[in-house]
């Protein structure tokens, strides 16, 4: 009885796997970094070209490394077909139409385009067309899971990022189709039956989408009458192997069944409720692939072909960088919104991986080069955030702007350090009651928003030594606007010793982070969170019939009890207290 409690192959790899998730997911996370590096890591760490080399030296590593990265296999597929389903769930067609220009203009030509240059490398240096194609087509993918959380959506370089993302993640879908519909036929230097192929995977297809339109809806609806969460994610997954299951059975890769699934889903009015069901297996699938794909990272092998592998990773990056920025500029975007998203999405993607491992399955690409182009785009996904950093800092270089109808510094005014969305709001206030002003900000983004919003804007990096070239004699008050804890304090400090009777009137993201501003000799600091809380009752009371003159006082004497506690806590209780203006949210 007690041999059969020792692990088995099988459920010792499950362990590593779950408890590399447990680890990986938080601890990323913690740090604002997609996990999608850690699990890579991981994959390096516990595949059999890290610690699994050892096992036979130190038995006890069987217990942390997978012993048999071949079992893996059949799970790191379920993994591609359940991420492919959750992308086609994300997909929405009015979200596309909104930016169809951009979307379908700019978003196919820098695919297109780079996909081209690629393969025509590629074939050059002697890999077969159809190969060729299928890594050009794959390499040529951004991406999204890393570049928008980084970009965010809002800004030039996020929405610019975002319209390339939206077509490559459709665009996944025909090249998922095609690189299926080559499979049976790639080796082949003909091309017959290709399109017998294409015609009955176009007829199943067609099936699936008519189909899938009236009976999902019917299928989800009997299942939320059933309020079972259990049911909907077994509904959810019956239809994703339906879907892969038929395009399997007539050639075509099952991944393209689980994308249609997914479209036609996202489609019902179910969707939201599928995508949180089934949200937690996407990002264990993702890590399990992620994690195979670490395993086939042969250090050795690396070493071997520093040299190569360092020029097929600095040819790709270059490509595609330079593809981005030119298309971009021609679109009109300025010089460093067009280099900074250019070197951001120069990377190749997580997608890129499926793509490729949809080729190797297709025989399109022999398994060694397969195995060499998933190392690059393994260094490549991991050095994102690298690239992230050398984007910034080459669009300030080539985007640097001269200051926006600054004067000398001899005129008494206020200097605002940060001309972010904070920032903005203090200066249009500012200028609103006819005071002077002066914004200091090192974002060229932001350069081009003061030159229209006409407030005096001085382009310099707060972090550097640029400030102490600044004239701040006659400066009345600071305020620092920033949402950088560290640098905040470390500011206050250094204007606190320069300007000792000058007033610093600071953002703080808490109340511990208040508190120690005021140690640091911040005249007022105003935590956020305090603020949002202060808003959020006065607007209460007054909604539930309390008179606005009460409500604004007890409001303001809040305010002066919190700020008192947070000046005694910063050992500044003896520091006079300035008036508070009135405020109304």
């Amino acid at each position: 009885m007690a041999s059969e409690l020792h692990l088995t192959p099988v459920l010792s790899d499950a362990l590593v796997i779950l408890g590399a998730a447990g680890i990986v997911i938080p601890v990323f996370a913690r740090f604002r970094v997609t996990p999608i590096i850690g699990f890579i890591l991981v994959g390096m760490a516990v595949g059999p070209f890290g610690l699994g080399r050892l096992v036979f030296d130190y038995p006890w590593l069987q217990y942390v490394t997978i012993t048999d990265p071949q079992g893996l296999d059949p799970f790191a597929e379920f993994g591609i077909i359940l991420l492919l389903f959750t992308i086609g769930l994300e997909l929405s067609f009015n979200r596309l139409w909104s930016m169809r220009r951009l979307v379908f203009g700019l978003g196919a030509l820098e695919l297109t385009i780079s996909a081209a240059l690629v393969a025509f490398a590629l074939m050059v240096m002697g890999q077969y067309w159809s190969g060729a194609l299928g890594l050009g087509l794959a390499l040529a993918l951004s991406s999204t899971a890393l570049v928008l959380p980084i970009s965010g959506t809002k800004s030039p370089v996020g929405k610019a990022a975002l319209s390339m993302l939206l077509f490559e993640d459709i665009a996944i879908v025909p090249i998922i189709f095609l690189l299926g519909a080559m499979a049976p036929y790639a080796a082949s230097e003909g091309m017959d039956g290709l399109w017998t192929t294409l015609w009955t995977g176009a007829l199943t297809v067609a099936v699936l989408m008519i189909g899938g339109r009236f009976m999902l809806p019917r299928l989800f609806a009997q299942a939320a009458r059933t309020k079972s969460p259990e049911l909907f994610l077994a509904a959810s997954l019956l239809v994703v192997i339906i879907a892969s299951l038929a395009t399997a059975a007539v050639g075509l890769s099952p991944i393209v069944g689980a994308l249609i699934a997914g479209l036609l889903i996202a489609e019902t009015e179910y969707h939201t409720e599928v995508e949180g069901i089934t949200a937690p297996f996407k990002g264990l699938a993702l890590g399990i692939f992620l994690i195979t794909v670490g395993m086939g990272v042969d250090l050795g092998v690396v070493i071997a072909n520093i040299g190569p592998i360092a020029i097929a990773v600095a040819g790709v990056l270059t490509v595609k960088a330079v593809v981005t920025s030119v298309l971009l500029r021609m679109m009109g975007a300025r010089r460093g919104t067009a280099v900074e998203t250019g070197i951001l999405m120069s990377a190749p993607s997580e997608t890129t991986l499926i793509v490729m491992a949809a080729a190797a399955s297709a025989q399109l690409i022999q398994p060694q080069t397969a195995q060499f182009w998933q190392i690059v785009t393994a260094i490549g996904l991991t050095i994102t955030p690298i690239l992230a950093l050398i984007g910034k800092a080459v669009a300030r270089r080539v985007d640097a702007a001269p200051p926006v109808s600054v004067d000398d510094g001899t005129q008494e005014r206020s200097i605002i350090i940060g001309y972010g969305r904070v920032g903005q709001l203090v200066a249009e206030m500012m200028q609103k009651h006819g005071r002077p002003f002066l914004a200091i900000d090192a974002d060229p983004e932001l350069v081009h928003v003061a030159r229209r919003k006409q407030h005096p804007l001085l382009y310099a990096d707060a972090r550097g030594p640029a400030l102490d070239r600044i004239d701040l004699s006659g400066a009345n008050a600071f305020i620092l606007t920033m949402d950088e804890p560290v640098l905040a304090v470390r500011l206050v400090r250094k204007l606190r010793s320069s300007y000792p009777d000058v007033p610093i009137v600071t953002r703080a993201r808490d109340t511990g982070h208040a508190a120690e501003l005021y140690r640091a000799g911040a005249t007022d600091a105003v935590p956020e969170t305090l603020e949002s809380s202060l808003q959020l009752s006065e607007a209460v009371l007054v909604n539930v019939g309390v008179a606005m003159g009460p409500v604004i006082a007890s409001i303001h004497e809040k305010r002066d009890e919190f700020r008192d506690q947070l000046m005694l806590e910063g050992e500044l209780s003896k520091r006079p207290k300035l008036k508070t203006s009135p405020t109304h949210s």
